[in-house]
């Protein structure tokens, strides 16, 4: 009970309200910016492939892609098209990476390691590795001396958060924006892997076990002020696993050191409270019974994920409602997002009424969200999920709601992730907070590549007015709370800035 006390209490404490944001320095500290590349003084580098062969992207949605084997080859597209480079930007001076998987504010907070068996160009043993996206390399942490207890064409990979990076500009909210980065890293990796035709999924494993799995337990190799918080374990094969179980193995003493990130550090205390009180037994939630259906046929999976780019301004036209629902529907791919809902303020959608709507991802809460919302709304059926709620123009209230930010607006459509609020942490405890928030990034990470597969582009929202929106709809309690917010449209490209390819 006292971790879920401390969850409510981060979570009221980092709401933002028109009259007082969540506490931050207010400013940018340039002196003190992080450094986005995480590297071990002295570990074994092991450059990766490079290659530009991928499917279609729609046939990573059928399941009928065949497997790749477990090579070099394979883990090197899996990490380049999950977590890589996928290009720089430059412009007045300032060179800058973008990368696969979306980040707030691109700070990149999360960092990867994989396990490995013994393969060929990587170690004779089985190893421990962290992706080094700069260099497209693998740091080579250990090796094992003897085959490890995990199950035959399989790897394993840890996502960890360094608070820091996001906190030297977001302040005491960076917490829930480390948790949606975390989340778009999966489903970054889930799609990467789908590529290869290998499944992915979570492991139900405790937090501390993957700190220790990883080294990052080892807390004398890191600056005090940018330790790691591990997030989640992922197995990857070639078929579906037999077995949810899995018996890490032991890691000694490593004597690789973290490069130090920054040269000073602004504490907020309120970090290492939260990032304790979440810490366990990671939840496998229930699965969406609706499945996804096929796009149409469509450029290659890698040239999709490449051109991933959060939109800075949107053009106000409009998109069609064939495009508005597969937007929708793509969602569902993310199977194990089913406490989260959408809220959608619809702008400029081609044969919809201009209102405000619900999307209902998962109908066994259908009714409870008619019970929890306002009761004068309309709830009426317009198939497949989606519900009209009131109609009319709400534009305005987009873009207060996201901190007056005008792309709320301009685009088609934006929207809020409604998540199932206390009854995950009634369910999970406090770890379920962090949950719902990895089940809302990997909900994002799938919007921005279908966006782009549309022609579309879109932008996560992490600053928008909890409550204001919470009231908005009626919300009277912690049934129901938004954690995410998202806007989808055409978008204003600044024809300023150059692009580089990411290698």
């Amino acid at each position: 009970m006292k971790n879920i006390t401390t969850v409510l209490e981060y979570h009221d404490r980092t709401k933002h309200r028109p009259t007082r944001y969540a506490a931050s320095l207010g400013y940018m500290d340039w002196a003190t910016q992080p450094n986005p590349f995480r590297r071990y003084e002295g570990a074994e580098l092991i450059p990766l492939k490079l290659s530009t062969i991928t499917p279609p992207y729609h046939l990573l949605f059928g399941g009928d892609l065949p497997a790749a084997p477990l090579c070099l080859e394979s883990v090197s597209q899996l990490l380049r098209y999950a977590l890589g480079l996928a290009a720089w930007k430059s412009h007045s001076g300032s060179r800058w990476a973008l990368r696969c998987n979306a980040s707030s504010g691109n700070l990149q907070p999360s960092e990867c390691y994989i396990l490995t068996p013994a393969l060929a160009g990587i170690s004779q043993t089985p190893a421990l590795s962290h992706y080094a996206p700069r260099e497209n390399a693998l740091e080579i942490l250990h090796h094992f001396d003897t085959p490890l207890d995990i199950e035959e064409n399989t790897v394993l990979i840890a996502l960890s958060s360094i608070f820091w990076r996001e906190a030297w500009k977001y302040g005491e909210r960076c917490w829930r924006y480390c948790q949606l980065d975390a989340g778009h890293a999966y489903q970054a990796i889930k799609i990467s892997a789908a590529v290869l035709g290998w499944k992915c999924d979570i492991l139900s494993v405790d937090s501390k076990e993957i700190g220790r799995l990883c080294g990052l337990d080892q807390i004398h190799r890191f600056d005090p002020h940018e330790q790691e918080s591990p997030d989640l374990l992922l197995r990857l094969s070639l078929s579906p696993a037999e077995t949810s179980d899995i018996d890490l193995p032991a890691l000694p003493q490593l004597d690789s050191r973290a490069n130090i990130l920054s040269p000073s550090h602004h504490n907020w205390p309120i970090l290492e409270v939260i990032d304790a009180a979440t810490q366990g037994v990671y939840p496998l939630t229930q699965s969406l019974t609706q499945s996804r259906i096929t796009p149409p046929p469509s450029k290659s999976a890698g040239e999709i994920i490449l051109k991933r780019r959060s939109a800075q301004m949107m053009d106000s036209t409009s998109i069609t409602e064939e495009q508005f629902r597969r937007l929708l529907n793509a969602s569902l791919f993310c199977s194990e997002t089913s406490d989260v809902h959408f809220v959608l303020f619809v702008h400029r959608v081609e044969g919809l009424a201009k209102g405000l709507y619900t999307y209902v991802r998962n109908a066994a809460d259908l009714e409870s969200l008619k019970v929890a919302m306002d009761i004068t709304f309309e709830w009426r059926d317009y198939s497949e999920g989606l519900y009209l709620l009131r109609e009319g123009d709400y534009r305005g209230a987009a873009q207060m709601i996201s901190c007056n930010q005008e792309i709320a607006k301009d685009a088609a459509f934006s929207f809020g992730m409604l998540c199932n609020f206390s009854g995950s942490l009634e369910n999970h405890g406090a770890i379920g907070y962090k949950n719902l928030y990895h089940q809302c990034g990997a909900i994002g990470q799938m919007l921005y590549l279908e966006a782009t597969s549309l022609g579309l582009s879109a932008t996560g929202i992490g600053c928008f007015l909890d409550d204001e929106f919470h009231a908005l709809l009626g919300l009277q309690d912690l049934k129901y709370q938004s954690l995410y917010h998202f806007t989808i449209g055409r978008a204003i490209v600044d024809a300023r800035i150059t692009t580089e390819e990411g290698y």
